[in-house]
């Protein structure tokens, strides 16, 4: 093993044990090189006559640029837009962004926690922790309604053993039909149940089986939930936090991932505006919490790849050399990978989230949405739409689903498609995903109409 890695191993033994048994191999051999970029640093400080180190082209004391591309980068020079960024991220914009998740998620203050780490969006943040703890046949404990990507990512790459639980609760619908028994968060089911909203027993029921036998254990948890847009109450996030904490207490290292993609689309007052992470932040020794977030929905710029990790485990201090060590184990796979992320896509996030206008700009656009989201369920409680489907229970985020009644989600998919130009995706065999988010306001009735039509001919 480098002596960089038996290093930062030392670093996180003696602040906290727990976090060092929960990396896997590769998360114990990964380091942060001291090679040219150390030496370029150094070099940056002290060669004020002649620096020969950096692997950029200058001219005339600036970087060089094509002025036929510097001319689209209006309001940016090329020493802003072009050069290398740090590793980790830009300086500024790290503890820019980590002001913006404490205004968002005010019972962070305090709670010890990792200054956020830039990844080449949040993609890129669930891969980082999938090779630094997940070990081929760990167990990852996921809903049934998932982004399909977490399987790449976990168990192709990385070899884990999924064990999934009923994302959605039922029960027995009490003879009105469903419509007296509706709040907010329920729907009616296709059996006469009632869908409620997230499956707290069924989640507590499985985390318990998955620590069975095991000394570690990943759990991710994304809200608002892709596909369904579904996103917790408080009492359910209170819930999973002390499900979490218990299998703790009980000798189980717990990596819980919180899936932020969505974070501050919020849509009904049921709906728990924190972040699950301000939960489990600072919870227990055995609990180590992980923030994968991004300006990728939050600022609307889902091209320009920036998403954020931050790290958080109980009884260490907010400035523990746990973290330090966890940054240069993520610093060194960002290194071994892509070297470090865009700093053009850095530099323009930074200037937005540090603008004046920022929060009533991401607001404004919140409204839209959430507009969209009131009009789905306007136009999905004529009843005349019960004999093709049962809707989910959604609050927040781009998406809803369907589930459909008589036919296959695909055979839908593609009728859809083909005969009526009309895009939705198939989710399971089942669950047809319909993103509202892409949808004008005023189309969304003309679009489930054809949804409905379609269904019809086909069933």
């Amino acid at each position: 093993m480098n002596p960089l890695a038996t290093e930062l191993n030392e670093m996180i033994q003696k602040a906290n044990p727990h976090v060092y048994e929960m990396l896997s191999t590769l998360g114990r051999e990964m380091y942060f090189p001291k090679g040219i970029l150390t030496q370029s640093a150094e070099a940056k400080a002290k060669a004020k006559k002649h620096n020969a180190t950096l692997g950029v082209a200058t001219e005339g004391g600036h970087l060089m640029a094509l002025p036929s591309l510097m001319g689209q980068l209006k309001g940016f020079t090329s020493d802003e837009a072009l050069p290398y960024a740090p590793v980790a991220g830009l300086a500024e914009l790290r503890a820019a962004w980590r002001d913006k998740d404490l205004k968002d998620n005010p019972s962070l203050a305090g709670k010890s926690m990792s200054l956020p780490i830039v990844t080449n969006g949040l993609t890129h943040g669930l891969s980082i922790i999938a090779d630094l703890f997940c070990e081929p046949g760990d167990t990852l404990l996921l809903p049934d309604q998932i982004w399909g990507n977490y399987r790449l990512t976990y168990v192709l790459r990385r070899g884990a053993q999924i064990a999934t639980y009923p994302f959605f609760g039922e029960k027995p619908a009490c003879g009105c039909g469903g419509k007296a028994c509706l709040a907010p968060t329920t729907e009616q089911g296709a059996s006469g149940s009632i869908m409620t909203g997230f499956n707290l027993p069924a989640f507590k029921a499985a985390l318990q089986q998955a620590c069975k036998g095991k000394s570690k254990v990943l759990v991710l948890l994304n809200f608002p939930n892709n596909p369904t847009g579904y996103s917790i109450t408080r009492a359910e996030g209170e819930g999973i936090a002390a499900a979490l904490t218990e299998a703790a207490q009980g000798g189980v290292n717990v990596v819980a991932v919180v899936d932020d993609a969505y974070y501050g689309l919020f849509y009904e007052p049921e709906v728990m505006t924190e972040s699950l992470f301000s939960l489990l932040a600072g919870r227990h020794e055995r609990l180590l919490a992980v923030k994968c977030d991004a300006a990728t929905k939050e600022v609307f710029v889902w091209g320009l790849r920036v998403g954020f990790l931050s790290f958080s485990a109980g009884g260490v201090a907010a400035d523990s050399p746990l973290f330090t060590a966890l940054e240069k184990k993520v610093s060194g796979e960002i290194r071994s990978v892509m070297s470090n992320c865009s700093m053009l896509s850095q530099q323009a996030v930074l200037r937005s989230v540090k603008s004046a206008g920022f929060f009533a700009e991401r607001a404004a656009k919140k409204e839209i949405l959430q507009g969209r989201a009131r009009e789905v369920k306007r136009v999905l409680a004529d009843p005349r739409y019960g004999s093709a489907w049962t809707p989910y229970p959604f609050n927040s985020g781009y998406f809803m689903c369907v589930k459909l009644k008589k036919v296959s989600a695909e055979t839908l998919r593609k009728a859809l498609l083909e005969k009526y130009a009309v895009g939705t995706i198939a989710t399971a065999e089942r669950d047809l995903r319909v993103a509202f988010s892409c949808v004008e306001k005023e189309n969304i009735q003309e679009l489930f109409d054809i949804i409905y039509q379609a269904a019809s001919e086909l069933g």
